[in-house]
């Protein structure tokens, strides 16, 4: 190990030069150790960041208790802002491991989690402030939302291709389980302590969490070198990019769209429901589900998962829009959690794809006999992936903003969110299609006498 971690010139830190996990030998005795430890502490930041994002999502039910009268219409914007904020930020987010390096990065970006919080409990100490102070300091907690593409894009560096699923399943799961945390403890607090506690709690724990990024996170050389901003945008240009931000959309866009505004759909349909007993099962469920979708990706294949995933989501969210019509309350929370466990497994499968996808293609026309040939194409195909995972990520992301303004349209033009529901199962169906038509249909072989063959056949 001390042979592995080095000092770059003219760098501070714990900089490994050599790393490999494509390497058999060397994942078997290095590799796998490393990574699961850097692993842990991406896994416990990017939680951290999804706690801090996901503070006003349960404060906007509780303003009253501080003297705060909104709106429906404010407190959505108080919760589509943050979601807004996050999505931008994951752009140059993903450039920050590539740029400081994966372990001084995180260190950085949990250190300015402290940000939303101090303003948070400014905010809920000063209740005359006016409603577009509230929105700017909402929107700081955006910052919590930024450390997905960075800690993904890390750890995608971490691990060997083919067995890349569970770990960013994992790592996304831990993050996405931050919402169901910040749901579930939060009103406990403010009973015993007040809306205040949900800014001062997270700070201690954000100082441990750097603290622990200090001590045993590592950065990797190779991977500072990865991509420009040229070549991210060219990459951002990819058919393969906009497809695969497009089905993010579907599933990581449905459950952030979903975590934000669940608790206020809740008590919207249904004001007779206590909606703080409930709002936290469904991220929950969805963040439970993530790396069971990248489990099964691994063995099924990501597209396949992907494409029975959409169908599940589009059934899931017609038996929602059947309870709402029929006013049963029991039928509507179970139809619910469902989607929510098809949004993880499409998570997890989806993002299985995009190395899966860029390896595909980069090894297509490769001689297999030249080891140094296919190594650069592994290269390669790890750097783009890594882009695209954050430009994936921002944009899945911006998803979410796209479904809260759905139902907010919806509640202002219907005062139901039955014609939002009816467009969500439509989009479903049409993500189902699109991942059959690209990854799973069957297409001649450029190559003379091959059967046809789709991406999925080839791995993705």
């Amino acid at each position: 190990m001390a042979a592995l971690e080095r000092r770059r010139d003219g760098r501070r830190g714990r900089w490994i030069e050599h790393w490999d996990p494509d390497d058999e030998q060397f994942w078997a005795t290095t590799g796998r150790k490393v990574a699961r430890r850097n692993l842990v502490w991406s896994i416990v930041t990017e939680h951290l960041g999804f706690c801090v994002w996901l503070l006003w999502s349960i404060a906007v039910i509780n303003l009253d208790t501080v003297g705060v009268a909104l709106s429906v219409n404010e407190k959505l914007w108080l919760t589509t802002l943050p979601n807004l904020v996050g999505a931008a930020l994951r752009i140059p987010y993903t450039f920050g491991p590539a740029r400081f390096g994966g372990r001084n990065f995180t260190i950085i970006s949990a250190g300015l989690l402290f940000i939303p919080c101090g303003l948070f409990v400014y905010a809920i100490e000063n209740p005359s402030i006016p409603f577009w102070a509230l929105l700017l300091i909402a929107a700081t907690t955006g910052l919590g939302g930024g450390n997905f593409a960075s800690s993904m894009s890390n750890i995608t560096h971490f691990y060997p291709t083919a067995r890349q699923g569970l770990p960013l399943g994992l790592n996304a799961a831990g993050g996405n389980v931050g919402v169901s945390v910040t749901q579930v403890t939060m009103p406990p607090l403010i009973v015993a302590f007040g809306l205040v506690a949900v800014g001062w709690v997270w700070m201690p724990l954000i100082l441990v969490a750097a603290a622990g990024t200090y001590l045993f996170m590592n950065n990797l050389m190779h991977a500072t070198s990865a991509y420009t901003v040229r070549e991210m945008a060219g990459i951002s240009r990819k058919p393969h990019t906009i497809v695969m931000s497009v089905l993010y959309v579907g599933t990581f866009g449905s459950f952030i769209g979903y975590s934000f505004s669940f608790g206020i759909l809740i008590k919207n349909q249904f004001p007779d429901i206590k909606a703080v007993d409930f709002i936290w099962l469904g991220a929950l469920v969805g963040s439970a589900a993530r790396p069971v979708g990248g489990w099964l990706a691994d063995r099924l294949g990501g597209a396949r998962v992907t494409f029975w995933t959409f169908l599940a989501m589009g059934s899931g969210i017609i038996a929602v829009w059947s309870a709402v019509e029929a006013r049963r309350w029991p039928y509507f929370l179970a139809a619910f959690l469902w989607v929510f466990a098809t949004t993880g497994i499409g998570n997890g499968s989806a993002y299985k794809m995009i190395p899966a996808v860029f390896r595909t293609k980069a090894l297509d026309g490769v001689d297999g006999d030249d080891p140094a040939a296919v190594a650069a194409a592994l290269a390669a195909a790890r750097r783009k992936a890594a882009a695209a995972i954050g430009i994936t990520s921002a944009i899945g992301a911006f998803g979410g903003v796209l479904i809260q303004q759905t139902f907010r349209i919806s509640l202002e033009q219907t005062a139901s969110i039955s014609a939002a529901l009816i467009v969500l199962a439509v989009f479903y169906g049409l993500c189902t299609a699109l991942t059959w038509v690209v990854y799973l249909r069957r297409r001649p072989s450029p190559r003379v006498g091959e059967p046809l063959r789709s991406l999925a056949d080839a791995g993705v």
